[in-house]
């Protein structure tokens, strides 16, 4: 527009000591405003993305007041623009917003217009990682088997992939193969400071990975969104969020011997959640954020979402700048990030004096008194001590099962990235990984997802005859009831050298103070202390065997793919050709029937309740991620289309296919709706006949006879995963609303990108206590006229038994009211 930017007084130069400049940024300091120094650092970081985009039209000058104003404005939930540097996606989240950007171009085309508008205005870096499977395990050529399983069963999904790889500018994508998404963004993708055009700006990222919090650890601003959000944000709009306010957690001290980052991060989450952290920014600080590595700082920001917090966030300092030099980036390019950190007041510098700080509320923790710990069986925030694991099992035991079944384990190894198997081969450690069971399965996220593969049939037998309660033990961040696998009842956090301890155990019976794990070769019984190293001996080997190098040689071949990656076929064409029999990728029905203007607002009247819930319903459970049941409504369709049950593969690697993941909503297997009576399983009431149906029979059912339905649900609905089939599923079954109790953030904003309409129950109510029983017919009185629409108002629902009742209407954005 020629106008000039309404900050480019303060557009300033980073020289370069030997000379020239690095580039040119807008200065915080420049602005001479003493306010600003008071700001925790995360803070800074919205303010100067405002101050850069600030085109008095997505971001005007009051929005930048705002946020120098954080400290009075937070309290009052001020809304501002966001605009990231950049989108993280992983495959499962990815590929269905590949192919709702690819059926965009098609709307843009067929409205007249040039589709190749629609391209992602910043950088997109996908990983494919979601995909691997352990089919194969305790073996030498599991990696290589399970790869290859993956290559056969994913082909369609992949190619689709590597087409927008080709079709779409500013889209990087990461072969399968390569590592976990997160880990692969710390070590490769993050960037810190952005310089681009000669400007230069911090990192920051939204992710359709509830997890993308990972990066906080390398002082990197990101956090998970739905895919809805992550496709806006790749087009160019500003995310509108809720100033937040921010939680200054100060750490001191130093770890004990034998306590791992897990045992801090379980202690973390716990304290985090007592405190209430939803919607906020947790900032970590202290002189104990000196003897915290990079790792550890990565794994606590990485259970953010298990915290509630929106981000858990730690300031660049001396040990991310080592943290880079370690992993590869380049001396250049570290002095780089330095001198613009420290010239733009964003850098901590442990030697000398902190500034005080102004936090919305202060919390501090001793490292010396973090003890090892678990978190389980069903959910991330249980902590359990390792001392007390035996007494709190036999607690969880509502009916104790004798392990008569000679326990089978079954061991994987799922490294983040190919530069691990280069540190554990040097350090020694592979030879007894493998000799233990726990051989190389592959490079991604397996058991997380509930990609763990099947049992032995002879282990599956035993549990299901004898309702044997089994665990599992695991080193990643979901342990939700039939994530990891439908026969495991108890599924536990653990850090990975725990894992291994409990798999040479071969039970979580155990008090590992007083019990031995096994017996010698020399028949002398074997204790937990024997073997557990010295955090000293570890450092050790992190020494000799992390080295520069192999971060290096890794991620120059990460895009060169792989031989099965680089065989995959790819159409040149700007609009996808979409294969009418494909089973994976397929045209969605969003904007098939788009017009140039908006429909305008719906009213919703007499709409039957689909599902009556109670509390704690996960985006696992209204759009599992998991296997598919041989009995659900999706198998059928697939059976129809001549997929052998083989061959199914997981909801999550079918989220290109609608048609699958509509007959997959609500389709998970632990799911618990009060129109059955206790019975578990994905089914409902059909409310006229009284018919008992899947979920999605049921729905059909009412879009038939034209009915709209409603979902009646009680506290944090939507928890869980950012996944944004959890939202797009119900709009194709025709739900328009969701009345609960409270909802999670990132669902919440799903659901309103999908069109259906958030409701809280007003504070003290619920269905129960308003007597509501599902049975009844629901009128929502919205105003017909979208301006008077407003966030947080109030709205009156009644029913045909003449029940009225009011709720608040959730199209504001995160504040939890």
């Amino acid at each position: 527009n020629g106008t000039e930017h309404a900050y480019s007084n303060i557009l300033t130069s980073l020289p370069k000591p030997e000379g020239g400049e690095y580039g040119k940024f807008y200065s915080l300091p420049a602005l001479n405003d003493p306010r600003i120094d008071k700001l925790p650092y995360s803070i800074r970081i919205l303010l100067e993305s405002a101050i850069r985009n600030c085109d008095g039209f997505q971001v005007t000058k009051n929005d930048v007041e705002k946020i120098i104003d954080w400290e009075n404005t937070s309290p009052k939930l001020a809304e501002i623009p966001f605009k990231p540097a950049r989108v993280l996606l992983q495959d499962f989240t990815g590929v269905p917003a590949v192919v709702d950007l690819a059926a965009m171009r098609d709307a843009l085309a067929k409205l007249g217009s040039d589709a190749n508008k629609i391209n992602p205005l910043v950088p997109v870096d996908l990983v494919i990682d979601h995909s691997v499977q352990v089919d194969v395990a305790r073996s030498s050529n599991a990696l290589q088997s399970n790869m290859e399983l993956e290559f056969t069963r994913n082909r369609e999904r992949f190619g689709f992939l590597k087409w927008g790889s080709t079709a779409f500018q500013n889209m990087l994508v990461v072969p399968p193969g390569s590592g976990i998404v997160h880990q692969v963004n710390l070590e490769y993708l993050g960037r810190v400071v952005f310089n681009t055009d000669g400007i230069m700006y911090p990192d920051s990222v939204v992710g359709t990975d509830s997890h993308t919090t990972m990066i906080d650890g390398l002082g990197v601003a990101g956090w998970g969104v739905g895919g809805i959000e992550a496709e806006a944000t790749m087009l160019g709009q500003p995310m509108s969020m809720v100033l937040p306010g921010v939680v200054g957690f100060k750490l001191t001290g130093k770890l004990r011997n034998g306590v791992t980052a897990t045992d801090l991060v379980l202690t973390v989450t716990q304290m985090l959640r007592k405190h209430g952290v939803v919607g906020k920014f947790v900032e970590f600080h202290g002189e104990g954020m000196g003897k915290l590595s990079l790792a550890d700082r990565a794994t606590i920001a990485n259970m953010s979402p298990e915290y509630g917090a929106t981000m858990g966030f730690f300031p660049v300092d001396h040990v991310t700048l080592d943290y880079l030099r370690l992993t590869g980036r380049s001396d250049e390019t570290v002095s780089m990030i330095e001198a613009y950190l420290r010239a733009n007041n964003m850098f901590v510098d442990y030697n000398e004096p902190q500034l005080e700080r102004v936090y919305s509320s202060y919390l501090a923790l001793d490292l010396d008194e973090v003890e090892p710990c678990i978190s389980g069986p069903k959910r991330p925030h249980d902590r359990v001590t390792l001392k007390d694991m035996k007494s709190d099992w036999h607690a969880c035991l509502d009916n104790k099962v004798g392990f008569k079944v000679k326990p089978w384990v079954k061991t994987s190894l799922a490294p983040g990235s190919g530069v691990v198997t280069k540190y554990l081969l040097k350090s020694g450690l592979q030879e007894y990984f493998n000799k233990q069971g726990f051989h190389l399965v592959g490079y991604g996220c397996t058991t997380c997802i509930g990609n763990s593969g099947e049992l032995h049939e002879s282990v599956s037998a035993a549990i299901t005859e004898n309702d044997v309660v089994a665990a599992a033990v695991l080193s990643g961040n979901r342990n939700f009831e039939g994530r990891v696998h439908p026969l495991t009842r108890a599924n536990y956090l653990a850090s990975p050298p725990l894992v291994v301890a409990y798999a040479l155990a071969g039970t979580v019976d155990i008090d590992f103070e007083k019990e031995p794990i096994g017996v010698g070769k020399d028949g002398k019984e074997v204790f937990f202390r024997d073997i557990w190293p010295t955090t000293e001996e570890i450092a050790e080997v992190v020494q000799s065997s992390v080295l520069p190098d192999m971060f290096k040689s890794t991620y120059e071949a990460i895009t060169k793919g792989n031989p099965m990656w680089n065989e995959l076929p790819v159409p040149e064409a700007s609009l996808y050709s979409w294969d009418s029999n494909s089973t994976y990728i397929h045209e969605p029905p969003y904007f098939k029937d788009m017009t140039m203007s908006p429909p305008g607002p719906h009213a919703v009247k007499n709409a039957y309740c689909l599902l009556n819930f109670g509390d704690s319903i996960t985006t696992d459970h209204i759009s599992p991620a998991g296997s598919i049941h041989r009995d659900s409504p999706a198998a059928k369709y697939l059976l129809e289309r001549g997929v052998d049950r083989k061959d199914f593969n997981s909801y999550g690697s079918r989220r290109g296919n609608d048609e699958v993941m509509a007959r997959g909503t609500f389709a998970n297997i632990r799911i618990v709706n009060k129109f059955l009576g206790g019975e578990v399983g994905p089914k409902t009431i059909h409310v006229p006949t009284g018919e008992k149906l899947s979920v999605f029979d049921a729905a059909t059912k009412y879009k038939s006879e034209g009915h709209d339905t409603i979902i009646l649900a009680g506290a944090e609905y939507g928890s869980g995963s950012s996944r944004d089939w959890a939202a797009k599923g119900p709009m194709l079954l025709g739900v328009k609303a969701v009345i609960s109790k409270s909802f999670e953030r990132i669902h919440r904003s799903n659901l309103v990108g999908m069109g259906i309409i958030p409701l809280c129950f007003k504070a003290g109510e619920d269905a129960d206590s308003l007597g509501l029983t599902g049975h009844e017919r629901y009128t929502i009185n919205l105003p017909t006229d979208v301006s008077e629409i407003r966030p947080g108002q109030d709205v009156t629902i009644t029913t045909d038994n003449d029940k009225s009742f009011t709720c608040i209407l959730r199209f504001d954005t995160e504040v939890e009211l």
